[in-house]
């Protein structure tokens, strides 16, 4: 270490960091909640119109999925890229460029015609919005008290859970009284008013340092991750229940708006507040995983999750929506789980062990809930749901498979 790393170092050491009641805590809480909420908007603002894109564009449901596909793909592709990059640029400006940049492509699309231009666009928006994913829990520890921590990332994931869900509440709604257009133009305006509050609020890093990259480093850490056999199963366990939750999200919505269900957009539009249950999800299982192993109870979970999709296979509201909850619910609850997991199992390169998982779980979202909406318009609603539970089950038994010791 050179004398003016050892003092740069030194002056982070030693600087407060912000404790909750502080004017600068407050500043870095609103600012990151608001960072969550525009990311999530963005990220899913095509999900809650595919119909609408099938009508403009004269493309099957699978087809209109890339527009969501695109995005999350886009993201996954992103955060492994600033696995690499991440800490040699400071905090605050990654963040403020991929929320100005993806409000710009936001608004971008409101002016494109062409189908597969504006897949290009979703996806280079996914990759810039993953600036903000890549590096908000980094800042978060660097710059805020251990005591306040919690607070502070719960309302960081708060952020990204309100965010997703009144995105395309919005959307939907806005679409369905004007245009898919108009609520593009909407969500981008908003996202864009969001950046430049979060450029002049959010603190510049007092805690920061930039380091170079030791790519062989990380290269390594990867390989050692693929040797070990736990983390390999939860990556693709991970990929294949994200591909089975995105893939419910976007076709349920086809599925309401037919008969039997005929249903008007605006109440189409309250199946996105399923996510509060999610959100419960969330919270019920970090409470329990404090008392309980997380590889315990995620094989709870995930039976649930299953049986959640049984419900859907009758054609009535109650059922669905019942159906819709409790898959939430569970999904949520793995998720959270999965990632503590992956946390506890990397003993070391904890960043570079998570960055792995989003790039499953995001190349699950994108690949998968494209590949069920060829199911979907092929053989039908039920034979969709199989499919799906298929999926959970694929899921489940790579999960209690991890929970077994490997046969010597």
């Amino acid at each position: 270490m050179n004398d003016s790393t050892a003092t740069a170092v030194t002056q982070t050491s030693t600087a407060i960091r912000a404790e909750r009641g502080s004017v600068r805590f407050r500043r870095i809480k609103n600012s990151i909640f608001l960072s969550g909420l525009s990311v999530f908007a963005q990220l899913y603002l095509f999900q809650p119109v595919l119909p609408l894109l099938c009508k403009e564009f004269g493309v099957t449901p699978a087809q209109s999925s890339w527009a969501v596909s695109a995005s999350t793909m886009g993201m996954a592709v992103g955060l492994f890229i600033f696995s690499f990059k991440a800490d040699t640029v400071p905090r605050k400006h990654l963040m403020g460029f991929a929320m100005l940049g993806s409000a710009v492509l936001t608004l971008v699309s409101v002016f494109i015609y062409n189908f597969h231009l504006l897949i290009a666009v979703n996806f280079l928006k996914g990759a810039i919005l993953s600036g903000v994913t890549a590096v908000a829990l980094a800042y978060l520890s660097e710059e805020v008290a251990s005591a306040s921590l919690g607070l502070a990332i719960s309302l960081y994931l708060s952020g990204n859970a309100i965010g997703g869900m009144a995105g395309r509440i919005v959307v939907m709604l806005i679409a369905g009284w004007a245009d898919w257009r108009w609520a593009a133009g909407c969500i981008g305006t908003s996202s864009l008013i969001l950046g430049l509050f979060f450029i002049k609020r959010l603190p510049a890093s007092k805690h920061f340092v930039a380091l170079p990259v030791n790519v062989g480093q990380k290269w390594q850490q990867m390989g050692s991750f693929f040797r070990q056999r736990v983390m390999v199963l939860v990556y693709f366990a991970a990929s294949l229940l994200m591909g089975a939750f995105v893939s419910i999200y976007n076709y349920t919505g086809f599925r309401l708006e037919s008969p039997p269900f005929s249903l008007p957009h605006y109440v189409i539009a309250g199946i996105f507040l399923m996510y509060t249950v999610g959100v419960l999800g969330t919270m019920v299982a970090g409470r329990l995983s404090d008392r309980i192993p997380p590889a315990r109870l995620i094989r709870v979970f995930i039976p649930v999750m299953g049986a959640g999709l049984l419900p859907m296979l009758i054609p009535e509201l109650i059922s669905t929506a019942g159906g819709l909850g409790v898959f939430t619910f569970s999904f949520f609850a793995t998720h959270t789980l999965a990632s503590r997991l992956i946390s506890q199992e990397a003993k070391e390169g904890k960043s570079t062990a998570t960055s792995l998982y989003w790039l499953f779980y995001y190349a699950g979202s994108s690949f998968i809930g494209t590949a069920t909406g060829v199911v979907l318009t092929s053989w039908g609603w039920d034979l969709f749901i199989v499919a799906l539970l298929v999926l959970v089950l694929g899921g489940g038994g790579l999960v209690f498979s991890a929970g077994r010791k490997p046969a010597t």
